[in-house]
Parts: C-alpha cells; sequence; structure tokens
C-alpha cells in the first residue's frame, strides 16, 4: 500500500490513523533515511493513541515509553546501535511481546530482532515532485495486521497516483 503525502501535517495525520487503529501487540517498522520523517509519523501514531506527552526520537535513550494513553507506546531508535546485543540488553523482548505498541526507528539495524510479525512502513523523499512530498509503503507481515489491509485503503485520501504520480487522484 503506497500514500504520497506533500506536507508533514499529512505523514503525520497518516501516523494519527495508524494510531487510533493500532491494537496491542503492535509492532511498527519505520524505514527511511534521515529526515524523511519517521518521528513525524510517530508524533501521529501517538496522537492517535491519545498519548497526551510531548513525543521526542529517543535517539541517545534507544527507548521513550508513553503510558498516557489508551495503549502504551514503546518508542524505540537503534540508529546509534552497533550490535544487536546492546537491544537485547534492555529487555528488547518485553518490550515488543508486551501489551503496548512498539514503534522502531531505523528498524533495518537490527532486522534478524524483529519477529515475523510486523508492520512495515518505509519513508522515501521524493525530491522530483517537491521538497515536502513523500511516499510511504505499508506492508504488513502476519495475519494480526489483517485490519491494516481492511480499513487502511479507505481509510486515507493520500493514495499514490500511478497515472500522473503527481496528485491525489483515485
Amino acid at each position: 500500500m503506497e500514500f504520497l503525502v506533500h506536507s508533514v501535517e499529512e505523514t503525520f495525520n497518516i501516523g494519527k490513523q495508524l494510531g487510533e487503529l493500532s491494537k496491542s501487540g503492535d509492532i511498527i517498522c519505520l524505514i527511511g533515511d534521515l529526515g524523511t520523517g519517521k518521528t513525524h509519523l510517530t508524533k501521529g501514531f501517538a496522537t492517535g493513541l491519545k498519548i497526551d506527552e510531548y513525543i521526542t526520537s529517543p535517539t541517545f535513550n534507544i527507548v521513550n515509553e508513553y503510558h498516557s494513553g489508551r495503549l502504551t507506546l514503546y518508542h524505540f531508535d537503534v540508529y546509534r546501535v552497533n550490535d544487536p546485543d546492546e537491544i537485547s540488553a534492555i529487555g528488547f523482548d518485553e518490550y515488543i511481546f508486551g501489551d503496548g505498541v512498539s514503534i522502531i526507528e531505523w528498524a533495518n539495524y537490527i532486522e534478524e530482532l524483529i519477529p515475523k510479525n510486523f508492520l512495515n512502513i518505509e519513508i522515501e523523499k521524493m525530491p522530483d515532485l517537491g521538497e515536502n512530498v513523500r511516499k510511504i509503503t505499508l506492508t504488513p507481515h502476519g495475519e494480526h495486521y489483517d485490519y491494516i489491509r481492511r480499513l487502511l485503503y479507505d481509510s486515507f485520501e493520500y493514495r499514490f497516483c500511478y497515472r500522473c504520480r503527481n496528485c491525489r487522484c483515485s
């Protein structure tokens, strides 16, 4: 599933809608270069979970926990993790197999630790279409995410246009 967004606000809104749909035990893997909007999507996700805390990227902490929403959010940033054993040492499995929702920025850095059931979200810059344009690709892995397959297509107005690659027509 691909969506073309034209602003930080649209990226935030996709995250918000995903947060509203999310269920306990969800694992969201975010992939994208620096500055593509991974943290903006996460802020929207937290809003969808009704979290009222300020969301920051846990670049130096590895994980930030937010408990004020309908589900606990575990927000990982593994950009600076040099060895997968580092993340295992902080109790990674207890987080991702717990009752909350885990969002993992730079998940491709620790892919050997990611379970087989997860939602992969890749964010790419589309400089030919504009400075703030991003392609967001959602790929569910596992039956746990069937609700994403059923609901997302109808929920978002930011469908990727294969015809002209520059608008939101569908």
